[in-house]
């Protein structure tokens, strides 16, 4: 069999092969491909000295095929349909869509995210899962590694090949227990600094936002506890003395359990952006722009809530 080195074929030949092909005449392939009858032609001698065969020849009333080309004929067809298939978008229909969406999001903002997100997945997605997954130290990682479709978290700087966006800023408050003493009255720096605190740390090393502003200042507090997740810290702070300092969208949810209270933190913790971050690959899949989407919106739900709760 005589090797071919597709490197040097002009690809667009195929395509005015099939024209040739379907209209067994040059004029009309050349008005169907939009070029003229005498580039019809050269594209006739070019492609007869490749199958080294007329392919198309005399009979009555015009041209009929060789048999070589009628050979080649369904053999093109599935070759150009492929290739068509190829270049498409591949479609994306949420609404019957099926599978698992798996995103990396600490267990704070999990707690305020993903039941708007469930909302959304229910309205429009219905039968797609969602696994949520701590991204703890290796996040970005995990988004290299496709391990993950997409990632929620605080992120101050990502490598080459991953996207973000801004979804939300939050700011920090303290949560009591609703019969706390430091519920009375104005939380003063010094009251604030003479109780226990619960903090919540996924990797359980490193400083809290709060004791870095502290060490600034040349101050700091007892942390009595440290736990890995939200839910843990709020049962335990509903059922102590052990006060809390936590993003306010949480604070929210947690206070309106009515065991709890939302008080402003005695010093400036200033606010942070969560993001969504991505890998680039990703970037123009039809089901990927989807998600980012629907999580993007998920935020902006969350956010009116809050606002409509102040």
């Amino acid at each position: 069999m005589r090797e071919v080195n597709l490197r040097r074929i002009d690809l667009n030949l195929l395509v005015a092969l099939e024209a040739l092909l379907d209209e067994k005449n040059v004029t009309r392939a050349a008005n169907r491909l939009g070029m003229s009858q005498p580039a019809a032609s050269r594209a006739l001698g070019r492609l007869r000295a490749l199958f080294s065969d007329t392919l198309l020849v005399d009979g009555p009333g015009g041209y009929v095929l060789s048999a070589r080309a009628e050979e080649v004929r369904p053999v093109l067809r599935r070759i150009l349909a492929g290739i068509g298939e190829m270049l498409e978008a591949n479609p994306f229909d949420p609404a019957t869509a099926k599978g698992q969406v798996r995103l990396l999001m600490p267990d704070l903002q999990a707690a305020a995210l993903a039941p708007h997100l469930l909302a959304r997945l229910a309205r429009e997605a219905p039968s797609l899962d969602l696994d949520i997954v701590a991204p703890g130290a290796n996040g970005i990682k995990a988004l290299e590694d496709d391990d993950a479709d997409a990632m929620v978290a605080l992120i101050d700087e990502a490598p080459a090949g991953i996207r973000r966006r801004r979804l939300y800023d939050e700011k920090l408050v303290t949560l009591v227990r609703t019969d706390h003493p430091a519920a009375v009255g104005k939380l003063t720096l010094d009251r604030f600094l003479a109780l226990e605190h619960i903090v919540v740390s996924v990797t359980g090393v490193g400083p809290a936002p709060v004791d870095e502003v502290l060490a600034r200042m040349g101050r700091t507090r007892r942390v009595k506890l440290r736990v890995p997740n939200f839910f843990a810290a709020v049962e335990i702070a509903a059922r102590s003395d052990l006060i809390m300092t936590l993003p306010s969208s949480l604070a929210r949810a947690a206070a309106s359990m009515k065991r709890l209270v939302s008080l402003p933190p005695p010093l400036d913790l200033g606010s942070f952006t969560m993001s969504l971050a991505w890998h680039a690959r990703q970037q123009d899949t039809p089901r990927h722009i989807w998600l980012r989407r629907a999580i993007v919106a998920a935020a902006a739900d969350m956010s009116s809530a809050i606002d409509v709760g102040n």
